[in-house]
């Protein structure tokens, strides 16, 4: 879905993340995400959008749109958008 995604925006600026587990030689073009069953999520997540100067968030799972929406106010301080990307494929 995130290939397709990728694809739909028409933006080489995209940055794919996952936090399956996945053979390491995958993560050359992918970012690894912390796994959303973490209590430190959130954080992980803003920091990772900092340090890459991230600007959305496309949200694939209900998982992790179900848990960052709650700290919404928080990416939009520094100007990170939360979107469904579901609504986007």
């Amino acid at each position: 879905m995130a290939h397709k995604l990728k694809n739909r925006l028409g933006n080489d600026a995209v940055l794919l993340g996952d936090h399956a587990d996945l053979p390491a030689f995958m993560f050359k073009n992918i970012v690894k995400l912390p796994n959303p069953a973490t209590d430190t999520y959130t954080h992980e997540m803003l920091k990772i959008c900092l340090d890459n100067d991230i600007e959305a968030l496309y949200l694939l799972t209900n998982d992790e749109l179900n848990i960052l929406l709650i700290s919404e106010q928080l990416f939009k301080e520094y100007n990170i958008n939360i979107i469904d990307g579901r609504n986007e494929l």
